[in-house]
């Protein structure tokens, strides 16, 4: 059984793009992190500030999905400070939280090696559920109106789905955000527990339930 763990993170700003040098700065405290896939380390929320940066808020935690039984290798993280990327930031005390099923999940960026086009990447995805004995439906999540505001621009997106990257030592790896719906309460922990594609201790394929209204 997985759970997340939470730290409240205080500081003021850290890159937006900051998957690989978190594990990074992770592991020198829990090197257990290092290599080990089955953990997913959620990327830490904030607030964008322009140049690729988020500032830190009331809101922003470190949280690790970890299986129940290892909770007490993170423990010491409480009250480290970790550099990432140039950026300090300090660790406060954890929590737990139980993963809770939910009827459609959504995952910030899913990275399946191989499959960086919208819909080869869309049949890879739904094949990994149906490998996992989960009938839920994956949906792009679109951005028509970034798309259009992009056109002619040498910079920005202009897909007309959110497509993500993350720099993994100097390597640009790609992939989509991903919604699944349609999931009963057994589907909706398996896909929690397990995600989709690879990366996960950088933050790819971590599923939270997904309350928002859609487009």
């Amino acid at each position: 059984m997985k759970i997340d763990v939470q730290f409240r993170v205080l500081g003021s700003e850290i890159p937006a793009d900051h998957g690989y040098p978190l594990l990074s700065a992770l592991a020198r405290f829990v090197p257990g992190l290092h290599g080990d896939d089955t953990v997913g380390v959620h990327a830490i929320s904030g607030r964008f500030v322009g140049n690729r940066r988020l500032a830190l808020t009331d809101r922003s935690w470190l949280t690790i999905r970890v299986d129940a039984r290892r909770v007490a290798e993170l423990l010491p993280l409480a009250g480290k400070s970790l550099l990432i990327d140039g950026s300090l930031i300090r660790i406060g005390t954890p929590r737990m939280r139980a993963l809770e099923p939910a009827p459609r999940l959504y995952s910030r960026l899913v990275v399946i090696k191989g499959f960086m086009e919208s819909e080869a990447f869309l049949e890879a995805a739904r094949r990994q559920l149906e490998g996992l004995g989960i009938r839920g439906e994956p949906q792009l999540v679109p951005q028509p109106a970034v798309a259009a505001a992009n056109v002619g621009k040498p910079t920005g997106s202009r897909s007309p789905c959110l497509r993500r990257t993350i720099r993994i030592h100097d390597q640009e790896v790609v992939g989509f955000a991903l919604r699944v719906q349609d999931l009963d309460a057994d589907e909706s922990i398996r896909l929690q527990e397990h995600g989709l594609g690879g990366r996960r201790r950088f933050g790819c394929g971590i599923f939270v339930p997904d309350r928002r209204e859609q487009p």
